[in-house]
């Protein structure tokens, strides 16, 4: 946890070795992530007062918006078994993507469709894949979700993982235009240049294509992450009574501490995340050492 005389921050209560011990600061620069900076924050007592008081943890500084937010790109996988021999072990998971906007929306550019190998980690995990058999998936995700879910600490220890709740596709409008996504990629698959590629579909079926009320079932069943956490932690002014950190990363109401991660993104951003967190360290550290 992080150490705090009244609002100051002096330093950290660390573990190595099943040994702990105290560091001295100057200041912290926290940067767990959009999962663990928010986590190591409230195990600090820095968080919404009703939860740390739930868990019987020392309110330092209630700040209702840690936790809160929880971003990301949700993605469902429309799944082939393929001609295709199976792949080189070294071989790319991912090598093309198409981004376009799906019609009647009010964000531009919010969705991704990418062919992928069962390599990658955003197989779906829920599907038993026969062994010896290719399979080729099209990963389709949103990448400007009108949805966000909130993190919240299971218990007072910090080897226990925090609760994740994505709170994925719960907006209609989302589940709608996740439905004209996937019945995009299903269109596009049945051209006749993937006729020597695609074998036939494993998911979703004719069936659940063919009803909205289906492919929603289907689509919530399984809805995945892109890996993309973001906005835990959120920027804003200190008149927004959600934000945690100012322009630069200081949170609001307290001194030395900053949180320098994908978690002060105000939302997630139409692209993988790790060019923007990489920006967003180069101009804070290029304030701190001016």
């Amino acid at each position: 946890k992080i150490l705090f005389e009244g609002t100051r921050a002096t330093g950290l209560e660390a573990e190595s070795g099943g040994d702990v011990f105290k560091i001295e600061a100057e200041e912290i620069v926290l940067c767990g992530g959009a999962i663990n900076s928010p986590q190591l924050l409230m195990l600090s007592g820095v968080g919404p007062q009703a939860h740390l008081d739930d868990l019987g943890l020392s309110v330092v500084k209630d700040i209702p918006g840690v936790g809160q937010n929880l971003r990301d790109h949700p993605s469902a996988m429309v799944l082939y078994e393929s001609h295709l021999d199976e792949p080189e072990a070294n071989s790319p998971s991912l090598q093309v993507g198409m981004r376009f906007q799906t019609s009647g929306s009010t964000v531009h550019n919010d969705m991704q469709m990418s062919p992928i190998l069962m390599t990658s980690e955003h197989r779906p995990a829920h599907v038993d894949l026969q062994e010896g058999v290719s399979y080729l998936g099209f990963s389709v995700a949103l990448q400007k979700a009108l949805t966000s879910g909130d993190i919240s600490l299971r218990t007072a220890e910090p080897n226990d993982h925090p609760i994740l709740n994505y709170d994925y596709l719960t907006h209609p409008e989302d589940l709608r235009r996740m439905r004209e996504a996937v019945r995009l990629c299903i269109k596009i698959t049945e051209r006749t240049e993937f006729e020597e590629i695609l074998k036939y579909r494993v998911q979703p079926s004719d069936e659940e294509l063919n009803s909205d009320d289906l492919l929603n079932q289907w689509l919530l069943s399984n809805v995945s992450t892109q890996h993309h956490s973001s906005g835990t932690c959120k920027m804003g002014p200190g008149s927004d009574p959600m934000a945690v950190v100012d322009q630069d990363g200081k949170i609001h109401g307290m001194s030395h501490i900053r949180v320098v991660d994908a978690s002060i993104m105000p939302d997630v951003v139409r692209a993988n995340t790790n060019a923007t967190t990489i920006m967003i360290a180069e101009k804070i550290a290029a304030q701190m050492t001016e």
